[in-house]
């Protein structure tokens, strides 16, 4: 049914959309906080993993 969901112009209204709605001022902002949250999310889930690891069950 949906084969080829996302198409570039689909990427270009997703662009344009969250222009409008935050403006030009917050997306900067907005992506590195998103970024942050990510980096975090790692490094959290890598520690888990070496905990883990580490600890005989």
């Amino acid at each position: 049914m949906l084969r080829n969901g996302l198409e570039p112009w689909h990427l270009i209204i997703v662009l344009v959309v969250c222009l409008m709605l935050f403006g030009s001022k917050k997306l900067p902002d907005m992506a590195r906080s998103l970024g942050k949250s990510a980096r975090i999310l790692k490094s959290e889930a890598r520690a888990m993993r070496s905990e883990n690891s580490q600890d005989p069950a």
